[in-house]
């Protein structure tokens, strides 16, 4: 594991923080696409975190790659980065737990790639998000290109990649881009507090996100059997059968769940 990626438990029951820490701007090298590699395989086994947040020591979530390595980069060595990046943001992407980003100061580049591979975004009002590589003459190689117009629509994905401009909190808001602002003082706080409220959440969630990820770019036929596999699958579970009486003795909301 990188010394620049944290993983921190007990954040709240059943909560995790992952906290990018490679001072001064938390800028992404291979080192920490490693470590945050790393933490996702030793979280994706560990059924005792059900919800993860995942942000940036100080002042900054991630103020993009590191550029003083990129001079020495030559194409093969550009291409093994690129995939090194994608590796670690669809380890990211594809953990059983619900995972919330809280952006801090600046997302740019590949800071925003990895945001964009969690299941929801808070941002700081004062957040700057943005795709800059345009602007150093190369283009986004951490999923960006890809998250972004799925996440925004391919036009508003290419205004920013095409220009490199930075925005704000609000406007990545009215884009999609991110789940919801909070003053910076607070962005932990209201972070923790809901990946708290998917930590008591049944096993279904697990099941559910899995389902999600695997359908959406299927054509619907396949999509529904997917989706079948899946409700099936819930059947399995232990929460599943207290989530059910709860429901028959006290109707809904009132189960307490084990995420088993």
């Amino acid at each position: 594991m990188s010394d620049f990626v944290k993983l921190e438990r007990d954040t709240a029951p059943g909560v995790a923080t992952i906290r990018l820490d490679r001072p001064k701007v938390n800028a992404i090298d291979s080192a920490v696409l490693a470590g945050v590699q790393a933490v996702c395989e030793e979280l994706a086994e560990d059924l005792d975190v059900r919800a993860i947040v995942l942000t940036g020591e100080g002042r900054n979530f991630a103020a993009g790659a590191d550029i003083k390595t990129f001079p020495d980069l030559d194409r093969e060595a550009a291409l093994e980065f690129s995939r090194m990046f994608n590796r670690a943001a669809l380890a990211l992407e594809r953990l059983p737990q619900i995972t919330i980003a809280a952006i801090n100061g600046y997302a740019l580049g590949g800071g925003l790639e990895l945001a964009v591979a969690t299941d929801f975004r808070f941002a700081a009002d004062d957040a700057r998000l943005g795709m800059p590589e345009i602007l150093l003459g190369i283009i986004p190689g951490g999923g960006g290109t890809q998250r972004l117009s799925r996440l925004a629509g391919i036009t508003y994905a290419k205004d920013l990649v095409y220009s490199g401009r930075q925005i704000t909190a609000a406007e990545a808001l009215e884009a999609g881009i991110v789940s919801a602002v909070y003053p910076a003082d607070g962005l932990m706080a209201a972070a923790i507090e809901q990946a708290a409220v998917y930590a008591a959440g049944p096993a279904s969630l697990r099941i559910a996100k899995r389902v999600m990820l695997d359908g959406y770019h299927e054509p619907l036929e396949d999509a529904v059997e997917i989706e079948a596999q899946g409700f099936a699958d819930a059947f399995t579970t232990d929460d599943k059968v207290v989530g059910v009486a709860s429901f028959m003795e006290h109707g809904p909301g009132a189960a307490t769940f084990s995420g088993r």
